[in-house]
């Protein structure tokens, strides 16, 4: 038997009637940006995570950068301000905070959940820190509702990175895009959520805060050829609007298997040499993707290739150690975001999966030997 990591044609197979559908509406209605379709998705959006707002961007890096922008626009940053980062993060929730002029901080994570610990939050405060951005790193949501509390007792902002995490849930029963002071989505064709091309959103139930991005995304404008901000152009597609529409309605039911399977993997792969992810059973995780670790995990990814079973590193060299880093974060060392990434590596899971498919790489994870 042959799986692979993930076959986004099938993904999406699944919606083919539908989105051809919205094509055909959209080529008929001959609006292409900024459209009703695109007011349509916001609007089901901001409801399906709970905030008052979403704003729809060309891509969720832009949706990170832009409400960072947004804050400096609002005078409660300033270019120079310093940003709590969890150091395992994707590269760009790191690029969003230079984009903005502002200095990103790096924190390891908390080691069993890969999320950003609250305790080393604690210890590099300094005056100069504005700002925390929480990643809900591979789908899970964890320890938020404490660190949201203990940032607003002392005057920080909390903005999350929800790129991978879509429709997870916190214990106090709040979505992904509505527990931080904002939350930025990517629609990346891989996402929970994903779109047939790039897109992202911000979600947030600040108003000023949403007024601004939404004239930030459109060159600073407010009405056409009127600039009150240098803005940039980043606007989610009306035809990539119409197609989320049409998969939102299944993200809960996609999440649900999501979660099925992780369940089963969870409960049924035995074997001592794998490591698995930490997860309560709750409705906190999402499972973007399945990561166990392995201490050599060459080897692993050898056996899970002889054995037809595809598999992706997320992420195979941490951000403080890449080329186009490594001189803002020269000789720092982050113990456990740089031993997380050497044994991390991500197994099929996706709502297609069929159960011989899952029995398979049960079976075969639970004979691999070091």
């Amino acid at each position: 038997m042959k799986v692979v990591f993930l076959n986004i044609q099938k993904l999406n197979k699944r919606f083919e009637t539908s989105l051809k559908s919205q094509f055909k509406t959209f080529l008929t209605n001959g609006h292409y940006i900024l459209g009703n379709k695109l007011i349509e998705f916001e609007n089901a959006f901001a409801n399906y995570c709970g905030a008052k707002h979403c704003i729809g961007t060309g891509n969720g890096l832009d949706a990170l950068t832009l409400i960072l922008k947004g804050y400096i626009e609002l005078g409660k940053l300033s270019a120079g301000d310093e940003v709590l980062v969890p150091a395992n993060t994707f590269i760009a929730t790191i690029i969003s905070i230079q984009q903005a002029g502002l200095v990103p901080v790096l924190v390891d994570p908390n080691e069993s959940s890969f999320c950003i610990s609250e305790v080393e939050v604690k210890q590099k405060i300094t005056p100069k820190i504005k700002a925390v951005i929480v990643t809900y790193l591979y789908g899970q949501i964890s320890g938020i509702n404490q660190l949201k509390h203990w940032c607003h007792q002392n005057n920080l902002l909390l903005i999350a990175d929800a790129a991978q995490a879509h429709g997870a849930i916190s214990e106090n029963n709040k979505k992904a895009g509505s527990i931080a002071d904002a939350a930025a989505f990517s629609f990346y064709p891989s996402k929970n959520l994903g779109a047939l091309g790039d897109g992202g959103a911000v979600t947030t139930s600040n108003t000023l805060l949403a007024t601004c991005i939404q004239k930030l995304r459109n060159y600073g404008t407010s009405k056409k050829y009127v600039n009150e901000l240098i803005g940039i152009n980043s606007r989610l597609d009306e035809i990539q609007a119409a197609f989320l529409i049409e998969k939102l309605k299944f993200l809960d039911i996609d999440n649900t298997k999501r979660r099925e399977i992780a369940n089963r993997y969870s409960n049924e792969i035995t074997n001592k040499h794998i490591q698995l992810p930490q997860w309560n059973g709750g409705n906190n995780h999402v499972f973007y993707v399945y990561v166990v670790r392995v201490k050599n995990r060459s080897h692993f990814c050898d056996y899970l290739t002889a054995n037809s079973i595809g598999y992706l590193i997320h992420y195979p060299i941490p951000p403080h150690k890449q080329k186009a880093l490594v001189d803002e974060f020269k000789n720092q060392i982050f113990p456990i975001t740089e031993k997380i990434s050497q044994e991390v590596v991500s197994i099929p899971l996706n709502p297609t999966l069929v159960k011989s498919e899952i029995n398979y790489i049960i079976k075969k994870l639970n004979e691999y030997t070091c």
